[in-house]
């Protein structure tokens, strides 16, 4: 599995509702400092949340060490309104 498709699966992993950092998934990829690396391979997404299919990658759960919303394709407000509706719907 390379580096990219062990991203995808550890935000794979996410639950709804909940977030990580993009350092974090680094981590647990096996790639301590590869931050930047992780938001490349979800800018490269092949398996968007938002477009539905089997094992959709839902990367606007992924934020910044601070938690600070950064980084999403289709804009921060999109990810916003995805968050916020993810907790409105919290089991």
């Amino acid at each position: 599995m390379n580096f990219n498709e062990r991203v995808y699966e550890i935000v794979r992993r996410v639950p709804k509702g909940k977030v990580i950092s993009y350092g974090q998934v680094a981590f647990l990829a096996g790639s301590p400092r590869g931050a930047r690396a992780v938001g490349w391979a979800l800018h490269r997404n092949p398996y968007p949340w938002v477009m539905g299919g089997e094992n959709p990658v839902p990367c606007h759960r992924v934020v910044g060490s601070t938690g600070a919303l950064v980084g999403y394709a289709g804009g921060l407000g999109v990810k916003t309104h995805l968050l916020n509706l993810e907790k409105a719907h919290e089991d």
